[in-house]
């Protein structure tokens, strides 16, 4: 990547600053000044200061965060707040995305990446990556609502895949649940309840596929994958 536009990239500054201060000999590359705007770096080894200070230069991030409920799962809104102001602003300068969606009023493991084929394998319904729920919900959860779950809900504008309903606890007024499935559909978890006769109360999502929420992350709290994570999940999104 070019110099000049690494900066723009990382919300540095705007690209005609970032060819001033490039100029002015306010920016190096490794220790080194750099005066030429069109230098070629390698944005995932090279170090970059600015003006004296140093700045982290990585393009390509993956983040795991624990939604709280209240905002939407969006890269941005003009109306409502989303998930990505709990980030500071060089995740969006640099493209690190949701993948996927978690409802407004539904809570915990959110993935965010900027690796665009990764999000799209793992969204992708031909892979069947899990996804984990826990739910509160009204009215006492019986064998015939498992029983119906893994045979596949049909619901108004389709018929959901097999899922696993566990039964935690069943009391006469609310019951609570750990719900399996293997798509990501608008509301899906709720709807697959309604459609048995039970609204959802909280639905918190505690698993994405290979990964578990970090129960260290409390709510709006985020931290970047590790190594291994990350390989876990291109493991699951079967990328080369």
């Amino acid at each position: 990547m070019r110099l000049d536009r690494w900066l723009t990239t990382l919300g540095v500054c705007s690209r005609s600053e970032g060819k001033d201060l490039i100029r002015k000999g306010r920016v190096t590359v490794n220790g080194t000044p750099v005066t030429d705007a069109g230098r070629t770096v390698e944005t995932e080894s090279d170090r970059l200061t600015v003006g004296g200070q140093e700045v982290d230069g990585r393009t390509v991030r993956h983040v795991m965060l624990n939604k709280p409920a209240g905002l939407l799962t969006a890269a941005r809104d003009r109306k409502q707040p989303t998930v990505m102001e709990l980030l500071p602003p060089v995740y969006s300068a640099i493209g690190c995305m949701p993948v996927g969606r978690l409802d407004k009023d539904t809570t915990g493991l959110l993935l965010l990446t900027c690796d665009g084929e990764l999000n799209h394998r793992l969204l992708s319904p031909g892979r069947h990556v899990d996804k984990v729920y826990l739910a509160e919900v009204t009215g006492r959860l019986t064998e015939t609502e498992k029983a119906a779950f893994a045979a596949g809900l049909a619901l108004s504008d389709f018929t959901a895949l097999p899922a696993e309903l566990e039964i935690l606890e069943a009391g006469e007024r609310t019951s609570l649940a750990r719900v399996t499935v293997s798509e990501g559909k608008f509301h899906q978890v709720r709807r697959m309840f309604a459609a048995v006769g039970h609204e959802v109360l909280t639905l918190r999502r505690c698993r994405f596929g290979p990964l578990e929420l970090d129960p260290a992350l409390g709510e709006g709290q985020w931290r970047e994958l590790l190594p291994e994570e990350l390989e876990a999940l291109r493991e699951a999104a079967r990328m080369p």
